[in-house]
């Protein structure tokens, strides 16, 4: 027999409320993300990367104002000042911390422990204390390397074979933006290297963008043949300032990434850095979901590429050989 229609109505409304709370829809957790950075999002120099990362949020289910918040934190190109950012965000009580590179990264461990990092373009994170190893970090680091100080001498030797004429060639170094025993091996390898190719390998160094004009006036009074610009971030950076100053100084310069080719430097042999952050973009999206960084490996190249720019080398009275022209995987007309 059918209850009558109030009495049914009543049943439903039980049931309705009798549904436990984890049943009924929740809204989607909102995530927080510190992002520790030497630019503002919007700097010319940084929207290139910001964007791939905004694109790899969206495809993984997150945006911005619905159930991502993202806090920015900046030093205005000065990496000595990263330390007092990163404690910055570990008191707002991120959940994660994202570091575009080593230094970044170095800032945020220092400051904690416990709040999950993710850093891309790492040089030599095991070296410079960041990981225990790259299969297993083993503490609250993890995220994409490039594996930079063994890449100097093979950059070294593709400007030579580019230039074959050249002899002294100036190293463009930012000191103490790695770790100690990076840097140390960074540039033994680049002066063992030089030495092989019968190079001259004076350093010149540039702690901040203000240094990069008076160190591109002295590579030019010492008479170099050419440049090779040693991996920092502040270089990175301030890299259309840098080939702008290449180009007035008439030096070939060799970069490790092709972001500086693009903008009208001559050559650059490295990873490629839109990959390196897509994938960390996925690993920051596995620790927001639980993971931990100390199971998951330190992600390294899968490939390298060659850039080279054809117009730069016209420019400068070049003509790149075929036997590099070859090997190239980008050339720019």
């Amino acid at each position: 027999m059918t209850p009558p229609r109030p009495i049914l109505v009543g049943i439903i409304l039980l049931a309705i409320l009798a549904v436990p709370p984890a049943a009924a829809q929740q809204p989607a957790k909102v995530a927080r993300i510190g992002w520790l950075g030497l630019l503002p999002p919007e700097h010319p120099q940084q929207r290139e990367s910001f964007d791939v990362y905004r694109q790899a949020f969206r495809e993984l289910g997150y945006e911005e104002g619905r159930n991502l918040v993202i806090e920015y934190r900046w030093s205005e190109g000065k990496v000595e000042q990263l330390a007092a950012l990163a404690s910055d965000l570990v008191r707002l009580n991120v959940d994660v911390i994202v570091a575009p590179s080593t230094p970044h990264a170095l800032a945020a461990k220092r400051a904690t422990s416990t709040i999950p990092i993710v850093a891309s373009a790492m040089h030599d994170p095991v070296k410079d204390g960041l990981v225990a190893s790259l299969a297993r970090p083993g503490g609250n680091v993890t995220g994409t390397t490039f594996l930079g100080p063994e890449l100097v001498p093979k950059r070294l030797g593709l400007l030579k074979e580019a230039i074959p004429g050249i002899s002294r060639v100036a190293a463009l170094w930012h000191p103490g933006v790695h770790g100690e025993r990076t840097m140390q091996d960074m540039l033994n390898e680049a002066e063992a290297a030089a030495r092989g190719l019968g190079l001259h390998l004076p350093l010149v160094k540039a702690q901040s963008p203000g240094d990069l004009d008076g160190a591109f006036s002295a590579m030019s009074r010492g008479r170099a043949d050419a440049v090779i610009r040693l991996p920092s971030p502040m270089f990175f950076a301030e890299r259309r300032r840098i080939v702008t100053l290449a180009a007035k100084h008439r030096l070939p310069t060799m970069y490790n990434a092709r972001e500086f080719v693009d903008l009208g430097g001559l050559m650059a042999y490295g990873a490629s850095l839109p990959d390196l952050q897509r994938k960390a973009a996925v690993y920051i999206d596995k620790t927001l979901k639980g993971a931990k960084p100390a199971d998951l490996p330190v992600q390294e190249p899968t490939s390298y590429e060659l850039a080279i720019n054809l117009k730069s080398a016209a420019a400068l009275g070049l003509t790149v050989p075929q036997s590099v022209l070859g090997r190239a995987d980008v050339i720019i007309k």
